[in-house]
């Protein structure tokens, strides 16, 4: 039987099928063959012999042929094609089911009516609806002969693809019954597609079943085989032309096997029934290939100078030899000449080229070696430890035993170098345990920086109750800020139902041990009250967002909504006007909040009606901020974090360039509060006063000064602009408007709204840094000093990140399995940030880097024509 024909398909030739021959020792063996790619499909062969038609194979796409082969046949040649490159449906025949009659009583024998019900699974899911063959009712042998084609083409197959096989009988007319399943692989071990005659061997009274591992497989297996199972093999074989045609001794031997079968079926009658489907069989092998894998058709070699891809099946296998080679030269018998080895000069530069590699870069097998051959005379340097530990083979018991042992003798590493070991690389429990023992070192301040990432850690912890939960709980229990911060940020979590076990048990650990705490002589409070405080956080956010639902829910403009929230404050929810007891604020803990004020609350025009509350404080002040609801805050918290820890760093360099790191918090997937700076955006300020020179002489004139402007006041102006034009570029901010720039009375510029990151932008063409006319002109022009300045400060600044690019690329690391939306879509995020640090220059070269960056963003025209089309979109919303 052939496959239908198809359009983009070339039939091949039909291969002759003998009946059947058994074969003897004294046929010659073959030649040993090579797997190389099939050659060019050439033009069928037809043979001159023929006893039964065999199934015609067709092939569409690239045909494969090794280099060597090309332009020759070669007798020993393995010639195949790719399950990946045919397009044919898939096609197979089901022949007969010698299913011997059921015992019975009486002399009314009824014959059954069977069908065969055909069902493809793909990796243990059935694909597509199933095929049923017609009813036969000839009793047995049942023979039905039938070709059955699927919708699913072969190159959608996988190497796990069955096709499942029940036989059902209906002749009792009460519905169906189950005769018999057998499922069968498309594939064989060798990954090559099955062809020809198969013999199923039926499981009785059971549907097949396609799950994978199979309870009713239908091959027999080999040590159940007996003498005709052999014998279909041979003939299987025979058909797909592996045996040689030799008419006469063909004859002979087909005539011997069927007596064999005869006098085997007859011994065999009440055995289990069976079923003999047939497959296609094409002119060459087809090997399985997943479509769009790295196969590389390999080009003949020609005599002018060009480019040969040739395919390299075993690229990115461990090649034993190496590895026998490298656990040879790494053999822990070698320690005590270890420990007196000096590298050369050109090993030293190249140890030292590998301890400043970023962390994200991977290291090579040949520099493993070299850092493993020399760790006894790098102990010293502190850089080299988490290079050292990436090069230990922790499969190897003895070598991970050695390594733990060196930890403990080595220089002392720095913090930032400890978050590295805490991410998903590093397994171990005593190297994990050995970064916690280095991060008890720092201050809470430092702590907090890095709280978030800390709290992401956990996800790569092997216990629940581990080393780092209990040192982040055990910090939190003396420092009420990293309590109130730790909560929030576990309480988050526990919607990622991956992890939620986890942080469950992380929250469950603080509030126990924060219950347990007694008041101290200082009068702070107990545990209990404590952890009540920052309880009632949870309240309050709950009868904000009942709050912000009734007031969205009101009909009318911004000033009836407005009206509705003061209403609310003041009636319904009049118990927010003044707290039984103090509530510790969720961006500043230190801070008692006491109450809302009504009369100064208000909402945003936006199209979440973020609330705008002021609240009372116990020492007597107000305290405002933003709670949203609909909006995820978790990107903006990561980056304002990560403003925070850059301004930190600045400032440890002594400068300080006058950064606002307002406070954000998320308390939910959809929910937080933002810290409420007083500020304008820059587009109303050019819209009001013209120009930003205009707005900053409003509060700080001076006749005397640059512009009319104290010089105090246009520095920081200049050195903010620095600053976020820095941090944005090296963070990816996109979506840079006139309407999230925003200005202080003082000068300070900083920007808000962070929904696109790492490079996203909803613009066309952005610039690489938000720099538009209005803040040149405020600072001169490009040809001011004050301009000259500017950019002499971006440059300062842009290097000493670089120098702390270690520490930014760890955070972001740990924070790469985090569910926020930026990070969470991004394959590489941390190679996102990685790129913009540019590490492959030295310091003069990147200053020239990034001034040629600002002079691409001055220079830019067409950001400034999607911003005149935003401030028409914003007038007419």
């Amino acid at each position: 039987m052939s496959p239908p024909s198809s359009p983009s398909t070339t039939l091949l030739r039909p291969s002759p099928s003998p009946p059947a021959r058994h074969l003897l020792a004294a046929f010659p063996p073959k030649k040993k063959k090579t797997s190389s790619p099939a050659g060019p499909l050439r033009a069928p062969r037809f043979p001159t012999s023929a006893r039964r038609p065999s199934m015609a194979a067709a092939a569409v796409g690239i045909s494969r042929t090794s280099a060597a082969g090309a332009g020759s046949t070669n007798s020993s040649e393995f010639r195949f094609f790719l399950s990946c490159d045919i397009s044919l449906p898939l096609t197979f025949r089901v022949l007969q089911a010698p299913i011997p009659p059921p015992a019975q009583d009486g002399l009314d024998k009824k014959v059954s009516e069977l069908f065969v019900e055909c069902k493809l699974y793909i990796d243990g899911i059935q694909f597509g609806l199933p095929v049923n063959t017609r009813l036969e009712s000839s009793g047995p042998p049942y023979c039905w002969n039938e070709l059955i084609t699927l919708c699913t083409k072969y190159r959608d197959l996988t190497s796990l693809a069955q096709l499942a096989f029940t036989v059902w009988d209906v002749s009792s007319g009460e519905g169906k019954s189950v005769v018999g399943g057998a499922t069968i692989f498309l594939f064989n071990s060798k990954k090559q597609l099955k062809t020809g005659k198969q013999k199923l061997q039926l499981w009785p009274q059971k549907e097949a079943d396609g799950r994978v591992p199979t309870t009713t497989p239908g091959k027999v297996p080999k040590n159940e085989r007996g003498e005709i199972e052999r014998l279909e093999r041979l003939v299987n074989k025979y058909e797909r032309g592996q045996i040689q045609h030799v008419d006469w001794l063909d004859r002979l031997a087909f005539s011997a096997i069927d007596k064999v079968k005869e006098k085997e079926c007859e011994r065999l009658e009440n055995s289990f029934p069976s079923l003999v489907v047939e497959f296609c069989s094409f002119e060459h092998r087809v090997v399985f290939q997943e479509s769009g894998a790295n196969f590389y058709a390999p080009t003949p070699v020609s005599l002018s100078n060009e480019l040969v891809t040739v395919w390299d099946p075993e690229l990115g296998r461990t090649n034993p030899s190496e590895h026998k080679q490298l656990k040879l030269a790494r053999s822990l018998t070698r320690g005590i000449i270890d420990k007196d080895l000096k590298p050369s000069s050109n090993e030293r530069k190249s140890l030292q080229r590998i301890i400043k590699c970023p962390p994200t870069r991977t290291i090579l097998p040949d520099e493993k070696q070299l850092v493993w051959k020399f760790r006894f005379s790098l102990m010293s340097e502190k850089k080299a430890l988490t290079k050292f530990l990436r090069s230990v083979d922790w499969s190897d018991i003895q070598e991970a035993k050695q390594a733990v042992e060196l930890i403990g003798k080595w220089e002392t590493i720095d913090v930032a170098d400890a978050l590295e070991l805490l991410s998903s690389d590093f397994k171990s429990e005593e190297v994990r345990a050995y970064a916690v023992s280095v991060l008890e070192r720092a201050d809470d301040e430092e702590l907090q920086c890095y709280l978030l990432q800390l709290v992401q850690a956990l996800r790569f912890e092997r216990s629940d109750k581990s080393r780092l939960a209990h040192f982040l709980v055990n910090r939190a229990l003396s420092n009420i800020e990293i309590a109130s911060f730790l909560r929030w940020y576990v309480v988050v979590e526990l919607h990622d139902h991956a992890y939620a076990k986890r942080y469950y048990s992380t929250y469950d650990m603080l509030e126990d041990e924060m219950m347990k705490m007694v008041a101290r002589e200082d009068g702070d409070e107990d545990g209990f009250r404590l952890w009540q405080s920052l309880s009632r956080q949870t309240e309050l956010t709950a009868q904000l967002c009942s709050i912000m639902k009734d007031v969205r829910n009101t009909r009318g403009n911004a000033e009836k909504k407005i009206e509705k929230l003061r209403q609310l404050l003041s009636g319904v929810h009049s118990e927010l006007t003044h707290f039984d007891e103090p509530i510790r604020s969720p961006l500043a803990p230190t801070l008692l909040l006491t109450g809302v004020v009504p009369q100064e609350s208000s909402i945003f025009k936006s199209s979440l009606i973020p609330l705008r509350l002021t609240f009372k404080t116990a020492n007597g002040g107000t305290s405002k901020m933003i709670f949203k609801k609909g909006d995820d805050l978790r990107q903006d918290q990561l980056v304002i974090q990560m403003v925070s820890l850059m301004d930190r760093l600045l400032k440890l360099e002594n400068m300080d360039l006058h950064l606002t790191p307002y406070q954000v918090l998320a308390t939910g997937q959809d929910e937080g509060m933002v810290e409420f700076i007083p500020s304008s955006p820059l587009a109303q300020i050019i819209s009001e006063h013209r120009s930003i020179t205009s707005y900053l002489q409003k509060f700080h004139p001076d006749e005397d000064g640059p512009f009319g402007i104290t010089a105090q006041c246009l520095e920081t102006f200049i050195k903010s602009c620095a600053g976020y034009s820095v941090i944005t570029y090296i963070m990816g901010v996109g979506d840079r408007h006139l309407d999230n720039l925003l200005i202080r009375d003082d000068g300070c510029l900083f920007h808000v709204d962070f929904g696109f990151i790492l490079g996203r932008d909803p613009k066309p063409f952005p610039p690489p840094m938000k720099l538009c006319k209005e803040m040149v002109e405020a600072m001169g022009g490009t040809e001011s000093q004050y301009y000259t300045r500017f950019k002499s400060y971006c440059c300062e600044a842009y290097n000493i990140l670089r120098n702390n690019s270690s520490l930014i690329l760890n955070l972001f690391t740990l924070m790469e399995r985090s569910s926020i939306p930026d990070i969470s879509t991004e394959e590489n995020a941390t190679l996102k940030v990685q790129e913009k640090f540019r590490l492959d220059l030295d310091d003069e070269e990147a200053i020239h880097f990034f001034q040629g960056l600002i002079n691409d963003s001055v220079s830019a025209l067409f950001p400034q024509m999607v911003e005149t089309i935003h401030r028409w979109a914003q007038y007419w919303r």
